[in-house]
């Protein structure tokens, strides 16, 4: 029995599956309404469409180097415990080795690509079927590179670092990049230098902070050329705190800047280090956290 773009329609609104999962149901059973219906129950398919419109904020950040290749990688699902969950994380594996292998544009692009026999979107409804909770491709990044990059994750998956350097691929080099990464994983930057800074934000900066002077009784009589003074000397605070090669190193004793610390392990091994780039993931950042009180839970359970 042939079917239509129409027929395919049908059954995503009945069933909530994506449309290549309706397309595939259809297929599978000669355009029979009913059975391709049944054909995805069967696969769990439609139950999990249901959950996917529950809130998923837990999850990991797992990274992947493959020679000149690092990928950093947000899988989110409901719970913490099924962060933890050897299945749940072998799937987010999978998922950050196929963004290195095929270097997708976006987590859609992504969804299709291939990993074994499966396409990494299947393989995502499939758990969401089998260990019964929503899950999310949330982001990645996939840095290439000609130089060096190293990785750190914190606490389990919590949060993810990569570090991107041209400079020789030596052990004292990890190191080095492997502090910077475990600083951004403390102190998140939010820029490589102030020069990355865009002139927009620091006038926007610098119009905030215009006004706190003003409005500041001690501060409002000053003359114009003594609060410009302040206000250079605030901004330039404020940009060491966000920018990571002008942030104190913290595991320095003499309170000297990252760029210091990296220039001292430059001269150390006799060649340069020029950090390029940075990324940092933190899972459930921005996300909407699901709250219910004890209460809430048992009467939902009762209803």
């Amino acid at each position: 029995m042939a079917f239509t773009a129409q027929d395919v329609k049908k059954l995503r609104e009945i069933t909530s599956c994506g449309m290549m999962d309706c397309k595939k149901a259809l297929t599978e059973t000669d355009g029979d309404m009913d059975k391709a219906i049944e054909f995805l129950r069967e696969k769990g398919l439609a139950t999990a469409a249901k959950k996917a419109g529950r809130i998923a904020a837990e999850g990991i950040v797992k990274s992947y180097i493959d020679g000149k290749v690092g990928v950093l990688v947000e899988v989110n699902s409901e719970t913490d415990f099924v962060a933890k969950n050897a299945e749940f994380q072998n799937f987010v594996a999978d998922v950050a080795k196929t963004i290195a292998d095929t270097n997708p544009a976006d987590v859609e692009e992504l969804k299709n690509e291939k990993c074994g026999d499966s396409t990494i979107g299947d393989m995502l409804t499939e758990k969401i079927a089998k260990i019964g909770e929503n899950m999310n491709i949330r982001r990645f990044a996939r840095v290439e590179t000609d130089g060096v990059i190293t990785d750190y994750i914190h606490a389990a998956g919590k949060i993810g670092v990569l570090v991107e350097a041209d400079a020789p691929d030596n052990d004292e080099v990890h190191e080095c990049l492997r502090n910077l990464a475990m600083q951004i994983a403390a102190l998140n930057p939010k820029y490589l230098s102030s020069d990355d800074v865009a002139e927009d934000y620091k006038e926007h900066e610098k119009e905030i902070l215009i006004a706190q002077l003003k409005n500041d009784p001690k501060n409002a009589s000053k003359p114009d050329n003594i609060i410009e003074k302040m206000i250079t000397g605030r901004l330039a605070k404020e940009l060491k705190e966000i920018c990571l090669l002008e942030q104190e190193y913290v595991k320095a004793e003499n309170k000297e800047t990252v760029a210091k610390y990296v220039e001292a392990v430059s001269k150390k091994i006799g060649a340069d280090i020029k950090i390029k780039s940075f990324v940092r993931f933190e899972t459930g950042e921005g996300l909407e956290k699901k709250e219910e009180n004890f209460a809430d839970e048992v009467a939902s359970m009762i209803k």
